[in-house]
């Protein structure tokens, strides 16, 4: 057998060598078919030998693959049976194959797509501005609708003059209270201005602290909804900005926010239970994150997944990843 290869060899170099000074000429029919599994004897350039081998250019006698390219004609004389699509042959000269070449494992943190996957910090930022637009869109359907359970409320309630609301069109009522007039010390009820304004604030501060934002970013965006959003905006088509609402509810409820903050650390931390349950779990999590627990009904909770690192490792030339996380 090992004569036989070495043979074959010898009889390639001389059939290259006389292609190379002049072309052969074609006596017989030449064919070049797809890949086909030939057996026998096969000797690839490496020197090693094996028992079958998939090749692209099949002749009858002598296969010589991959020498002139995958779809490249052989040019041989005298050649009788020609026209086949799987052959058997008794020698193969083929290229080497590559083999695949695994890189050095790699130990990394997994990217976390929330911010209760890192340590607590009152600094540290990874802003979800997608989910941050989500929430003020949300935070301005709210707006609204308090407004209408406000207009239900008893007068006493809400301290708003209704004799104005019913009597002046709803747009210059709005430059009255802040253009015109501007904020006043207000004397609503103090349920309102000391308990529902700074959980208010909280919910602002968490709707923004909860998507990556920290304690700085989320007092500005509390203290831009409570004012902007809220006393400059949709209150003021109904009474004049609150000069104490405009400080208690941002900085108050910013200090609340915080708090409520590690609270939800925790109860993410112990996979939504608390006290051993997951109801409970679940009830104070909406309430010192109500924006982003009902937001997260419809597109799902990040905070659930826990974090962790993953191991990878990258196999050439097919480019299969090998991922393990924990």
């Amino acid at each position: 057998m090992r004569c036989k290869v070495v043979s074959s060899i010898l009889m390639l170099a001389v059939t290259v060598s006389a292609m190379s000074q002049t072309p052969m000429a074609v006596d017989s029919t030449v064919v070049v078919v797809p890949a086909v599994t030939v057996a026998d004897t096969v000797a690839v350039y490496d020197g090693t030998a094996a028992d079958s081998i998939t090749a692209d250019v099949v002749a009858a006698d002598t296969i010589v693959a991959g020498m002139f390219g995958p779809q490249s004609p052989v040019e041989m004389d005298s050649l009788d049976i020609v026209t086949v699509e799987e052959a058997v042959a008794d020698t193969v000269i083929c290229p080497p194959v590559d083999m695949p070449e695994a890189s050095s494992l790699v130990l990394k943190p997994m990217p976390a797509e929330s911010i209760y996957r890192y340590p607590y910090s009152m600094t540290f930022s990874m802003g979800d501005w997608k989910r941050m637009w989500t929430n003020t869109c949300v935070l301005s359907g709210a707006y609204v609708a308090t407004l209408l359970v406000l207009e239900c409320l008893p007068p006493d309630a809400t301290a708003w003059n209704r004799a104005e609301i019913r009597n002046v069109p709803l747009f210059k009522r709005w430059y009255n209270h802040v253009i015109k007039q501007g904020p006043e010390w207000d004397h609503d009820n103090p349920v309102f201005n000391y308990i529902l304004h700074p959980y208010a604030g909280a919910a602002y501060f968490m709707a923004c602290r909860s998507t990556g934002f920290n304690f700085w970013q989320s007092f500005l965006y509390s203290a831009a909804i409570s004012t902007i959003g809220w006393e400059f905006g949709i209150e003021a088509f109904m009474e004049r900005p609150s000069v104490q609402d405009l400080f208690i509810t941002p900085c108050v409820g910013s200090a609340i926010g915080e708090m409520f903050y590690r609270v939800k650390r925790g109860i993410v931390a112990n996979d939504y239970e608390l006290a051993g349950s997951k109801l409970l779990g679940n009830v104070v999590a909406f309430l010192v994150d109500p924006v982003n627990e009902v937001v997260d009904l419809f597109r799902g909770r990040n905070t659930a997944k826990p974090f962790g690192y993953e191991i990878t490792t990258q196999i050439s030339p097919s480019s299969v990843t090998l991922l393990v996380s924990f």
